[in-house]
């Protein structure tokens, strides 16, 4: 300015400020690693850092300050509420005040109407306030117009009819990419359009019907997949890749190449790991190169230009920048909620291994279940069950690798041991702890900090 004064320019909404944007909103990420700490990830892809002037590890970040010039130390924070905080601020600061889009649909072709109109608007429109009717029905929209339109929206354009999504498994209602997609010749443009849906419901903080798988979340987030990913989703797969890496293919006589055969509406396809790769051996040397590309290719197969779709919508609204503070678990809640869970019905649809229901360890189980917040409730049915969402018919109803199956605790490990999960047989290994302080310490650290850690 002419003053000499520094200001500050944000294009993507088009108003100016004079706070450094800078400063506040800084992820501990882009901070710089104190002396003789260095990151790494465990063979699950769970980060963690070691520490090399003591010689210890820990899952806790050591960047533990947001600091920039002479401005104090911000304390960095990693519980939902001071996330989703952060990402509501952001969100405020990209949106633009001035006016309204307003989005007219009817009920019986809610999918359609809302496809046309979403499509054909500059992504920047898309930040201002929504204004959503009905085809026939006053009203004024308030937000509860908008509330229903992304639940009805949703579920349509999400419903696996359409061919755009399908559901993980057989026992797995929660959505991934059909790699059949492309029977619909326009499918791309629709994915782009499933995007902007997605991201309008984070930024205008509104819900959605249906949630994607946990891998899908983290794809999202740019992180890592790996193995364990594929139990939830694809167990056989799964199965079939354990195994590989388990035993000595030479001994046993196995002969495996870096291409895989796959099918596709009752077409068999060949996919090569790798150029050449149905001419090269998967030996002991190289078979874990063969096994990380095998889980890479099991979740972008047929999909990558679907994908690519997606997030090209999804940025064009929220920038996954803006995420990067969350888990994928943390991810699902702000998309479909916390869903209200009802304690007697957990209780009295859950069976017991090695324990009985009157011991001291299940009594503290059930008093820590009632003392803890909902999303944590939430966060310790996505640790035991892999999602938040409970069946229409609540926890009866739940099912597992191999058809319903009841919520579990079994007896399993010592005192010093965490709490594991095994999400395809909605079962919590629980070790025998001596206080209730312990158990609470112990099951507030697996679901709070080990994002997979202790989970199978």
């Amino acid at each position: 300015m002419d003053n000499g004064r520094v200001y500050f320019v944000n294009h993507e909404s088009r108003t100016t400020q004079w706070e450094d944007p800078r400063i506040q909103i800084r992820h501990v990420s882009v901070l710089p690693l104190p002396d003789g700490w260095e990151e790494r990830y465990t063979d699950d892809g769970v980060k963690y850092y070691v520490d090399h002037n003591s010689r210890k590890t820990t899952f806790q970040d050591p960047r533990v300050a947001l600091t920039s010039g002479s401005h104090p130390s911000v304390p960095y924070e990693r519980s939902y509420h001071w996330k989703f905080g952060q990402f509501r601020h952001m969100c405020s600061r990209a949106s633009i005040q001035q006016g309204h889009i307003k989005i007219c649909v009817s009920r019986n072709s809610v999918f359609e109407d809302s496809y046309s109109q979403i499509v054909n608007v500059p992504a920047q429109d898309l930040r201002r306030r929504l204004f959503i009717s009905f085809k026939g029905e006053e009203g004024l929209d308030y937000g509860g117009l908008a509330r229903e339109w992304f639940f009805l929206l949703s579920h349509e354009m999400l419903n696996p009819m359409y061919s755009l999504f399908e559901y993980a498994s057989a026992n797995n209602y929660s959505l991934q990419i059909n790699p059949a997609s492309y029977v619909n010749p326009h499918h791309l443009s629709y994915f782009k359009f499933v995007g902007r849906v997605i991201a309008l419901a984070l930024f205008h903080n509104k819900y959605i019907d249906k949630g994607f798988t946990l891998p899908f979340y983290k794809r999202i987030l740019d992180k890592p997949l790996t193995m364990l990913d594929l139990k939830a989703v694809d167990e056989d797969f799964y199965n079939s890749l354990k195994w590989v890496k388990d035993n000595d293919l030479e001994e046993c006589g196995m002969e495996l190449y870096f291409a895989h055969e796959f099918e596709v509406l009752g077409e068999v396809k060949v996919h090569e790991l790798k150029p050449g790769g149905e001419d090269i051996l998967v030996t002991e040397e190289n078979k874990e190169e063969y096994v990380n590309l095998m889980v890479g290719w099991r979740f972008t197969r047929g999909v990558s230009d679907q994908y690519t779709a997606f997030i090209q919508g999804f940025n064009e609204i929220v920038s996954v920048k803006w995420l990067q503070y969350f888990d994928e678990r943390e991810l699902e809640i702000m998309l479909v909620g916390i869903q209200d869970i009802d304690i007697t019905d957990w209780q009295a649809n859950t069976i017991y291994r090695h324990y009985k229901r009157t011991d001291k360890q299940i009594t503290w189980f059930w008093q820590f279940v009632k003392e803890i917040s909902d999303e944590q409730r939430s966060r310790m049915l996505q640790f035991v069950t892999g999602t938040c969402r409970l069946p229409i018919g609540g926890f009866r109803e739940l099912m597992g690798s191999n058809g319903p199956q009841k919520f579990c605790i079994e007896k399993v490990g010592k005192e010093n041991w965490l709490p594991r999960s095994h999400t395809c047989f909605n079962r919590l290994d629980l070790p025998p702890y001596r206080s209730y302080n312990v158990l609470k310490e112990k099951l507030l650290f697996a679901i709070e900090e080990t994002e997979g850690f202790g989970n199978e």
